[in-house]
């Protein structure tokens, strides 16, 4: 067989289809083989790299073909698609894989570890139990008002509500059936959440990075977690912008000709990872418009001229770029020196929602 260079593989649960090339970019191997096949095959093959499409089992597999001595190259499936020139088939699909690999400005990503797809595992089960918690209550919530109960925002106040359902007697016996019926899932996936959450934090305890991210204010032990898991290779990014963009914090981009024209927040990448972020902002937020309270004072001005939200999207954006300093950096946050932000407003108020954000989120 004549050398082979690079290979692009189509991967799915029992077939695996094989598109290689030589150095001449010539095609020279055109292979489907069981998913028993795959490794012994491979093994046969001199070092070369390997591309495949960054899906479920992507890691694994990824994993296995480094130990034989290849170099997995993981890409992401909307940037391989648009290597598909006609057509949908496997080997269509493994032919836009290897061209995507061999693509100098492609951006591959990287192999996660059998550990920290185990952190991911957990990160994940604690926002399910999050949405089912959620999700349980509204119905217990909705369910009590048709009966004329109802009860102040928070989890802290559905127990109260419960128990006022428990002794109004003028319920029906059959709505209190099913009131109890919701009451113990809801104790459940309380217990289940405790349980999720310990666990989480003993991760955080021992994890030296997601410590020092925890000390950002906005960040705190959840975020500074979740970064420690979801982004195992910092140096990937070339700026702290880049890592601000993967995450879905910056502007949309409609520019043309000498015209700027910057939109709402992108809201690409990590849903979850951008959640917490722009969650953590809004505590901080929340803190700076206590009287007393010490927050930083670019922080308050930017809350007389801006709505919370808006602060808030812009806050998250800057603690972003902050962690990514921090972890590529390997220092601890210095409130003297990352406090520092060129958040504050300008004097004349923006006519648009896209030059509100463009001020906001302009790098320093």
């Amino acid at each position: 067989m004549e050398e082979i260079t690079r290979i692009g593989i189509d991967t799915s649960k029992h077939f695996f289809q094989l598109h290689g090339v030589n150095a001449m970019e010539q095609v020279v191997l055109r292979k489907k083989l069981r998913r028993k096949e795959l490794l012994p095959f491979l093994a046969k093959l001199p070092p070369t790299v390997i591309g495949l499409e960054a899906c479920g089992g992507s890691h694994c597999w990824a994993r296995e073909i480094q130990a034989l001595g290849h170099e997995p190259r993981l890409v992401p499936a909307a940037y391989a698609k648009m290597y598909v020139k006609r057509g949908k088939n496997d080997a269509a699909d493994a032919g836009a894989v290897c061209e995507a690999t061999g693509r100098p400005s492609m951006r591959f990503v990287p192999v996660k570890s059998a550990e920290n797809q185990a952190a991911l595992m957990l990160a994940g089960m604690r926002e399910r139990m999050i949405r089912s918690r959620t999700q349980v209550s509204n119905r217990i919530r909705g369910y009590a008002a048709e009966f004329g109960l109802i009860a102040a925002k928070g989890m802290c106040k559905l127990p109260l509500l419960l128990e006022r359902i428990r002794e109004d007697c003028s319920i029906p016996e059959l709505a209190r059936e099913m009131f109890e019926l919701l009451a113990g899932e809801f104790a459940d996936i309380n217990r289940r959440m405790h349980a999720l959450d310990r666990r989480l934090m003993a991760w955080h305890r021992q994890n030296e990075v997601s410590r020092r991210l925890a000390e950002q204010p906005g960040i705190g032990p959840i975020g500074g977690s979740l970064l420690a898991m979801k982004v195992p290779n910092p140096e990937m990014y070339r700026s702290a912008r880049d890592f601000a963009a993967w995450i879905g914090l910056t502007p949309k981009d409609h520019s043309t000709a000498n015209k700027q024209r910057l939109g709402g927040i992108t809201r690409a990448g990590d849903e979850q990872l951008r959640a917490v972020l722009v969650s953590g902002a809004m505590a901080v937020l929340r803190q700076a418009k206590r009287p007393g309270s010490h927050s930083s004072p670019a922080v308050v001005r930017l809350l007389q001229h801006k709505s919370m939200k808006l602060a808030a999207v812009a806050l998250a954006n800057k603690n972003a770029r902050i962690a990514w300093r921090l972890m590529v950096s390997g220092g601890r946050y210095d409130p003297l020196h990352h406090g520092r932000t060129n958040l504050a407003p300008c004097s004349a108020p923006s006519r648009t929602l896209a030059r509100r954000y463009a001020r906001l989120l302009r790098n320093p």
